[in-house]
């Protein structure tokens, strides 16, 4: 068995080793979230700009897509797994949701709650529609996810690209856009209030429900699941639908917030929210990670982009910034586990 993991090993440990796994992992966090703070106070000194309400809110709202992908990406990660298709499922179930209120009623131009109501589900009907489809060629047909998440990757691509020959939509009711840029007190935004909301409910889940204990299991040793009596597929099943019903509701957020439909809307978003994963502690290897940090890493990738631009790096340079914030994150995970192997 790799590594320490943490959650998986609670129930079947004493008391203090219990107690010491927990501060592990509360250590962890902390760390990470210092490196969040040192990012912020950095940007703040470099730019005057960083620490405006123009800039809070602009940042904020487009984080939300990432970490509603990142949330559905804890559990699958650490199931031992990988959802590489998230970020195009977020635009095939984005540019679904506003072709069927632009194409599917006579008037979806105007205000009425019906077209609104039936977008959002079938936004929400693609993104769990493509989440199903992983989890049982994961569980079912025993298909590696790296293999399965690349190929309804290009597959979700395509159909996005093929609803309205690769042209975002943006005949949606203008109440849709209202929705996606209305802001609470003018400083919280609606998109980061749901998100929170969502994003809570996830980390009680996997830290406090026999699902999140059985989610850690899984990555932890899956064959001692299956000889504890354990529907290992049904549970893997559940992971990655969560993580495609997610991915339909970051795509109704953004299509919300741009105010149309793309099927590039969540074109680098799969890379983003793996990085926050780990970046946020959890480890590729399974059986190891929380919502609290993967949290913490969306905001490092969220100020890390952010800052960039105002601190006049040029843009392309964002991908090398979190494609290499990613490769330490992944090395740091593999000496850990190294080193936790060797005790």
């Amino acid at each position: 068995m790799a590594g320490v993991k943490a959650g998986a090993e609670i129930a079947a440990v004493p008391r203090h080793r219990a107690l010491w796994l927990r501060s592990q992992a509360a250590v962890r966090d902390l760390w990470i979230g210092g490196v969040l703070l040192v990012l912020i106070v950095a940007f703040s000194i470099d730019s005057p700009y960083f620490l405006t309400r123009a800039n809070w809110l602009n940042t904020s709202s487009t984080a939300t897509e990432v970490l509603l992908l990142a949330v559905g990406e804890t559990f699958v990660i650490c199931s031992a797994g990988i959802d590489l298709s998230v970020g195009a499922v977020l635009g095939v179930s984005g540019t679904a949701g506003a072709w069927v209120m632009a194409h599917g009623f006579p008037n979806a131009a105007g205000a009425a709650i019906g077209p609104i109501a039936v977008g959002f589900l079938a936004a929400l009907a693609v993104g769990t529609a493509f989440g199903l489809l992983n989890g049982f060629l994961v569980a079912w047909a025993g298909i590696p996810p790296f293999v399965v998440t690349l190929g309804t990757l290009g597959i979700a691509t395509g159909f996005g690209y093929l609803l309205n020959n690769g042209q975002e939509i943006s005949a949606i009711p203008p109440s849709v856009v209202t929705f996606g840029n209305a802001n609470l007190g003018g400083w919280v935004p609606v998109p980061v209030l749901i998100t929170a909301v969502i994003t809570i409910w996830c980390g009680l889940l996997l830290a406090k429900t026999r699902f999140g204990a059985y989610t850690l299991s899984i990555g932890d040793s899956r064959e001692a699941v299956v000889r504890a009596g354990i529907n290992d597929r049904r549970y893997l099943l559940e992971i990655y639908t969560l993580s495609g019903l997610l991915a339909g509701v970051a795509s109704i957020l953004v299509m919300a917030r741009l105010g149309a439909g793309s099927p590039t809307s969540g074109a680098d978003d799969n890379l983003n929210a793996i990085a926050a994963v780990v970046i946020g502690g959890a480890s590729l290897f399974g059986g190891r990670g929380t919502v609290i940090g993967s949290v913490i890493g969306t905001g490092i990738i969220a100020v890390l982009l952010t800052g960039l631009v105002l601190v006049n790096v040029p843009p392309f340079w964002q991908e090398v910034a979190v494609g290499a914030v990613l490769i330490a994150a992944v090395y740091i995970d593999q000496f850990r586990n190294r080193k936790a192997t060797r005790r």
